[in-house]
């Protein structure tokens, strides 16, 4: 049963997590049981560490993105291509509960990080392994990164405007739907390993992240053998869902539920299509649905998006404007639900993060520390696992650690 000290560190607290993995995939889980108090341990190459402390905007040399990539974690500098330094991470994985890696299939295998020779050490060690094709297949062995899994997974065709150019959702939903699903699978398997004991493999391939989340994609084309296509905005066969021009920018407009539409059609003055038999379900509503948009764009073309918005929620209309990062910062629904959190970095920036997802009501998730400088604990953990500091000295001598 958990403590009160646990319940107020998170429900994760006690949990040990040793993360391998760089850039998005594997951070993201790891970053996410962080946030519900798992001690993460994240090992990071000397001298240039994850290359996500270098992407996009910089401030005094570090990425702003890794302040949230690798919030309440721990740095550790360890040059994995060196013996001794796969030695040192040996004993920390022989610690751990979760060991989480997104390295091409065969390169844990390589460094002797197989599960079968860390398992019989640590009978309980559950290991997250995501990659872009997964740990078995015929493409194991590609290299795959989010933006190609989106398009295998079916995504990508679908984001677009009929008869162009496919475009990405504008972030990498790829690698973040696989880290979502890798943490399910942590959650899952601990569950597993409370009642038997035992720890487990959980491989999670980015294209079948995205592949599950694509609705009737599939089903649709087995049963009718229909080819889903691009429809830009809208939400092919329901309607009316789709965004429309206001004479200062776009709204979203979600007027699919039958008593919805019946509401829409009055508050935009076209009762009579409320009314019609034929357009009652959605099917009926489907088959219109270039009348039904054309009617709901004459009535929002004039207004402003503030105008189309104040009708709508008036009228009990699911509608929303489309956000900018500035929309986000000045929303104070976003600030009431404590979805932005204000942080110092290392350089002493203050910092708008976003706050902790899911909503906890008795263990919540926290921020409660800042993301590390490379290597910023190395000596304090490798101290706890007995290695000395003449040890330590000689690693940084011979650029191990």
């Amino acid at each position: 049963m958990q403590t009160q000290a646990s319940s107020a560190r998170g429900p994760l607290a006690g949990l040990k997590v040793l993360e391998l993995g760089q850039l998005i995939a594997g951070p993201f889980a790891a970053k996410t049981l962080a946030d519900f108090g798992a001690e993460v341990i994240k090992i990071e190459p000397p001298g240039s560490g994850d290359p996500l402390r270098q992407w996009r905007l910089l401030h005094k040399g570090t990425s702003v993105w890794w302040q949230v990539q690798s919030r309440n974690k721990k740095s550790v500098a360890l040059d994995l291509r060196q013996p001794q330094a796969r030695d040192i991470v040996r004993r920390l994985i022989d610690e751990s509960d979760v060991l989480i890696e997104n390295f091409k299939p065969g390169v844990m295998e390589t460094w002797g990080f197989d599960y079968d020779s860390l398992s019989r050490s640590n009978a309980g060690l559950i290991m997250l392994r995501i990659s872009g094709y997964g740990q078995s297949g015929p493409y194991k062995d590609r290299p795959g990164f989010g933006v190609v899994a989106e398009a295998m997974g079916g995504l990508r065709h679908l984001s677009a405007e009929p008869g162009r150019v496919p475009v990405r959702v504008g972030v990498s939903i790829g690698d973040t739907l696989a880290s979502l699903h890798g943490v399910i699978g942590v959650l899952m398997a601990l569950q597993h390993r409370h009642a038997s004991g035992r720890g487990q493999v959980i491989d999670v391939a980015l294209y079948e992240a995205v592949f599950n989340c694509m609705e009737s994609l599939l089903p649709e084309y087995s049963a009718f053998g229909t080819v889903r296509e691009p429809a830009g905005s809208a939400l092919p066969g329901i309607a009316p869902s789709n965004a429309y021009a206001c004479a200062d920018g776009w709204v979203l407009v979600a007027g699919n539920g039958d008593s919805i539409f019946k509401r829409l059609m009055d508050a935009i003055g076209r009762p009579d299509l409320g009314a019609d038999p034929a357009l009652a379900g959605n099917a009926g509503r489907v088959a219109r649905v270039t009348e039904i948009d054309a009617a709901i764009g004459a009535w929002t073309g004039p207004r402003t998006v503030s105008e189309v918005l104040a009708a709508l929620n008036d009228a009990q209309v699911p509608a929303g404007r489309i956000y900018t990062a500035r929309d986000i910062a000045d929303d104070p629904h976003y600030r009431a639900r404590g979805m932005i959190e204000r942080i110092t970095t290392t350089d002493g920036l203050a910092l708008d993060v976003p706050g902790i997802v899911p909503k906890l009501s008795a263990t919540p998730g926290a921020i409660t520390r800042r993301a590390p400088t490379l290597g910023e604990d190395t000596d304090a953990v490798l101290r706890e696992i007995g290695v000395t500091a003449d040890q330590l000295a000689e690693l940084r001598r011979r650029g191990i650690a």
